[in-house]
């Protein structure tokens, strides 16, 4: 198997296993609520550390929610983008913002302050409410 090859299955492997993690949460979201899917996120473990970037984790996650066979908001897919970083060695935060006029909500998740799922400038458009 070429390098190449490897490669292309590795990256298939990340969007199949961002695809698990949508899933998953929302799962959790329908039978156990925000709450639940809040702790989820804050307790989480770093498990293992991979040669993964969060750009790249993040792009897997992008092409997870295009084959997702309903459309995925915010939450949902930074739930399960921080959950993704996690599991590969990233220390990342999943924040909750508001604008108050108008009134609008969103979530988004950060590595090190850097926003990783979102455009840069989301902190400015955003007031944070919560860092989980």
């Amino acid at each position: 198997m070429s390098v190449r090859q490897r490669d292309r299955r590795r990256r298939r492997g990340r969007v199949l296993e961002s695809w698990l993690l949508l899933f998953s949460v929302d799962v959790v979201m329908k039978f156990r609520g925000f709450p639940r899917l809040y702790d989820l996120v804050r307790e989480r473990q770093i498990r293992m550390v991979t040669n993964e970037s969060p750009n790249a984790l993040s792009h897997a996650m992008d092409l997870a929610c295009v084959f997702y066979f309903k459309p995925v908001l915010c939450l949902q897919r930074s739930a399960a983008l921080a959950l993704l970083l996690s599991r590969h060695g990233w220390k990342s935060e999943m924040v909750i913002g508001a604008q108050l006029l108008p009134f609008l909500s969103h979530a988004w998740v950060e590595v090190e302050g850097a926003v990783v799922n979102d455009k840069p400038y989301v902190t400015e458009i955003f007031q944070v409410l919560e860092r989980c």
